[in-house]
């Protein structure tokens, strides 16, 4: 039975590793490394199972075994709690910070409808009586854990593609995503999005900085000026670097910073904060980049309220297919009950 066990997770494995090495930029990264823990956990049960008679005789490795499994059940019982008290208190802070703005609200609505989600909508279930209110209740039940899943596949997939071995990559270029700015100065957040640029150049001598960002409203100058700039007084040399001035979002930060791109299929690096990595490589997929993502940080409060944003953004390009799956879900869920 372990060799089976051993067989299926070293095939979730090398699918997860296929996956990676081909394309990391979809929600299947994020998926098929979830399977992999999945067989992972099975084969170690499988294993824990066939050697039970030898830890029978070994009672501190027992103690050890059940201390763990304990200590897991306790978090996973837990988590939800911890995951909507963490929601409730950043959003908290990232008001008290950036303002009671509507998108500074996103983290506080968050824990608000997990917490109705949790406690509320069970009792709802138990007083639905009829079959109409049953299949709604049904169909509103099954959305609810769906999104959930794909925020899950969404954040497992940003994180693996924020995870690099190296940053030696030969890249012909790399492309750093502007932000706003405030006059003719960089902001804080842009910022750390030049200076991860700057250090990934150190690594690829050979490549040429793209400042990607045009004038918004408010601006002197365009954010690539800004940003080029800024990247000169940190000794970066003038002939290394392109300003792309046209552009006022992320799909035309990607879309014309490729136009400069001279390079038959080039290398290439496109660099933004961590939360806004994940998105962006979709879209430059879309476009047929190939390119790998690096994140520049920012605080915390901040990067849980703006991936949100991002998961909002996401499910805003690809709503016809989660459509396309309530639906489908919803017509055999009638079917049915009827």
């Amino acid at each position: 039975m372990w060799k089976i066990a051993l067989i299926i997770f070293l095939i979730s494995f090398f699918i997860f590793f296929a996956i990676m090495l081909h394309d990391a930029r979809t929600l299947w990264s994020g998926f098929s490394f979830f399977f992999m823990m999945i067989c992972l956990a099975f084969f170690v049960l499988v294993l824990l199972y066939r050697y039970s008679e030898w830890l029978s005789l070994h009672e501190l490795a027992v103690g050890l075994l059940v201390m763990l499994f304990l200590l897991i059940m306790v978090f996973i019982m837990a988590f939800p709690i911890i995951l909507i008290f963490t929601l409730f208190v950043e959003g908290i802070r990232i008001i008290r910070h950036e303002g009671m703005k509507p998108t500074n609200l996103l983290l506080m609505v968050c824990s608000i409808l997990l917490g109705i989600y949790l406690i509320v909508w069970p009792m709802i279930g138990k007083l639905v009586k009829n079959t109409f209110g049953t299949i709604v209740y049904m169909v509103i039940s099954f959305s609810i854990v769906y999104l959930l899943a794909v925020f899950t596949m969404y954040s497992l997939s940003a994180i693996l593609n924020l995870v690099h071995l190296r940053k030696r990559r030969n890249a012909d270029y790399i492309v750093v995503l502007g932000a706003g700015i405030i006059g003719k100065k960089v902001t804080p957040l842009l910022a750390s999005r030049i200076e991860k640029g700057i250090e990934l150049l150190r690594y690829n001598p050979n490549a040429v900085l793209i400042m990607s960002g045009g004038q918004g409203p408010g601006e002197s100058i365009s954010e690539s000026e800004a940003m080029a700039a800024y990247a000169v007084d940190k000794g970066v040399e003038r002939d290394q670097l392109i300003m792309e001035q046209q552009s006022v979002s992320t799909q035309q930060n990607l879309l014309f910073s490729k136009a400069f791109m001279e390079k038959q299929k080039p290398k290439i690096i496109i660099v933004t904060t961590a939360y806004h990595v994940f998105r962006a490589l979709i879209l430059a997929r879309k476009q047929g980049m190939n390119c790998v993502g690096f994140g520049a940080k920012t605080k915390w409060y901040f990067t849980l309220n703006a991936f949100i944003r991002e998961f909002i953004g996401y499910l805003s390009m690809t709503w016809k297919i989660h459509l396309f799956v309530i639906v489908a879900v919803a017509v055999l869920i009638l079917s049915y009950r009827l």
